[in-house]
């Protein structure tokens, strides 16, 4: 039920956010301010203060790897649209994840932190799962010339929360599943969302 109403809280305050109308000074769902949850976004002075439309990183390789691309996160009226692109990797499906910190400043991404978690208790699964990380974006199949696309919809996020976090992408497919990570190996791209 907390799920449920964290939903509606988040959808209520992006709907809110893009109409002009104001938010109250941040746009976290009220439970979540509860809880001492504030997205780096909503901090005094961040991306100007007022409400983020666009956030996009640039991917950079990471552990030893070529890997490039970019992620976009836009809103859509189920709550964010998310689209990564990547070039130069291995064949196959990835896991691809939103990390709690924004710093990819590590040669293996492991500054990035964890999975971004509003969800708290929640455990690791994919898109679709009802409680899960907020991070768990899926996999994205890369082509046998090294290309892929993810696009994926995600309900219980906005772009203000995702701002000034990172996506990262990993070496193996992600079982959306298991616990921290789905089992998707080691982090081979990685780029901080700013505001756009």
């Amino acid at each position: 039920m907390r799920f449920a109403t964290l939903l509606v809280l988040a959808c209520g305050c992006a709907t809110a956010s893009s109409s002009g109308a104001p938010s109250g000074g941040t746009s976290e769902p009220a439970d979540a301010r509860e809880r001492g949850w504030r997205s780096p976004a909503s901090e005094p002075g961040a991306a100007g203060g007022g409400p983020v439309s666009v956030a996009v990183a640039t991917l950079e390789p990471k552990s030893g790897s070529k890997v490039t691309g970019t992620a976009r996160v836009t809103p859509s009226a189920s709550g964010v649209d998310v689209l990564v692109t990547v070039q130069d990797a291995a064949p196959g499906e990835h896991g691809v994840h939103i990390h709690e910190k924004g710093d990819c400043s590590d040669p293996a991404a492991n500054s990035a932190g964890p999975h971004f978690n509003p969800n708290s208790g929640a455990h690791h699964g994919g898109p679709n799962t009802p409680v899960r990380h907020g991070g768990d974006l899926g996999n994205i199949n890369v082509n046998s010339s090294g290309g892929g696309l993810l696009v994926v919809t995600v309900s219980d996020l906005s772009v203000d929360n995702v701002v000034e976090r990172s996506v990262v992408v990993h070496e193996k497919q992600d079982d959306l599943q298991s616990d921290p990570a789905g089992n998707s190996g080691a982090r081979i791209a990685c780029g901080v969302l700013r505001a756009q």
